[in-house]
């Protein structure tokens, strides 16, 4: 097997046992890492919106960011560039986190509740394939967002800065925060437990390159799926383990944190999808690009953030199934008026995007 695919498998394999191990020490079920849920809940925490039960300042996102900070400068692969579209990448980020949460996951978080048996995902999975599809299309027609620059190493190093202060002041000043009572934002593993394995995995994910995005559009562009392998190991390693611990449920009802509104889940991660596509990684990725000094991606997580403060302040993101009522009959969630327009009107922007982009490219070339 070839060293880059045996990396990307074994990065994989820790992202999986991370989930559960997450998961099993107090996390959301089936979640154990949610880019898209966890940058929320720091939104949240940070006074962004006003959501009660999503609030709390995740390790897990200082500790990827910081992981990849370190084995970017350890490996000398730490190079500090800007200047792409930033604001064009700022709305990408939004409209990618608006996708995720009307669907109520990343996609790293759909492979993870693929592997408890959701099968809500599956329908997610379609529409987040789709949706890179559309992308490639316009890749393939010239996308760019043009390139970026060298910048100096303080720009490219922002975003970990930003994160690591804030994980001081939740230790030395935790009253500057929100922290949810109850509901999701209330589940969460011990603090340096949740702050120390996401350090090794962001490290792991930096050097391997792992992006589900890119691997599907690698796939679709050049026959190339070594990325798709790391996010295969992650679905078996999950599968295996709800298995032993007996929390594997097949089906589309009463599943943790998720609705069955198939239309919307379709959608929402189509959109999430295809703006990653455009942005060059999922969720994810940019956190470990933001970490390795890249300023662009810097930007798109700050996006994602702010993306997210609108989802709730705005009453855009998906609600759960509240499951059986009185007379016994199953309730599915999905999303608000509020939340479709913001879906369809993502697209549509996201379209604007890509025709925009693109056309410019052709007429320079």
């Amino acid at each position: 097997m070839k060293k880059e695919n045996l990396i990307v498998i074994l990065t994989g394999v820790l992202v999986g046992l991370a989930a559960l191990v997450l998961t099993a020490l107090g996390n959301p079920a089936n979640m154990g890492f949610c880019i898209a849920c966890f940058e929320r809940d720091i939104a949240g925490a940070l006074g962004l919106h006003s959501a009660a039960k999503v609030q709390y300042v995740r390790p897990e996102i200082i500790g990827l960011v910081l992981g990849a900070f370190i084995m970017a400068i350890a490996s000398k692969e730490y190079r500090a560039k800007a200047g792409s579209s930033p604001a064009t990448r700022f709305i990408l980020g939004a409209l990618v986190m608006t996708g995720a949460l009307a669907f109520l996951g990343c996609p790293l978080r759909m492979v993870i509740r693929l592997g408890g048996g959701d099968l809500n995902a599956l329908v997610a999975l379609f529409g987040f394939v789709a949706g890179i599809f559309v992308g490639t299309v316009f890749v393939k027609k010239g996308f760019t967002l043009k390139r970026n620059y060298e910048v100096g190493k303080v720009e490219g190093s922002i975003l970990p800065a930003v994160l690591l202060l804030i994980g001081v002041l939740v230790l030395a000043v935790p009253a500057l925060f929100k922290f949810s009572e109850e509901g999701p934002g209330s589940k969460h593993a011990p603090f340096w437990i949740a702050l120390a394995i996401p350090l090794v995995v962001g490290a792991m994910a930096q050097k391997s390159r792992l992006c589900m995005v890119g691997g599907v559009r690698d796939t679709m562009l050049f026959g190339d799926a070594h990325l798709l392998y790391g996010f295969i190991a992650i679905f078996v390693t999950i599968v295996i383990g709800n298995l032993c611990l007996g929390k594997f449920n097949l089906g589309f009802t009463a599943q943790p944190v998720a609705h069955s509104s198939h239309v919307w889940n379709f959608l929402g991660m189509m959109l999430c999808g295809w703006g990653s596509v455009l942005l060059g990684g999922c969720p994810l990725r940019q956190l470990i690009l933001a970490g390795s000094g890249n300023g662009d991606s810097a930007v798109t997580v700050f996006g994602m953030i702010a993306g997210a403060a609108l989802a709730h302040n705005f009453g855009l993101a998906g609600n759960a199934d509240p499951g059986l009522n009185e007379a016994g009959e199953y309730i599915v969630g999905g999303i608000s008026k509020n939340g479709k327009f913001a879906v369809i009107g993502g697209l549509v922007i996201v379209l604007i995007i890509s025709l925009i982009n693109s056309k410019k490219e052709v007429k320079e070339a």
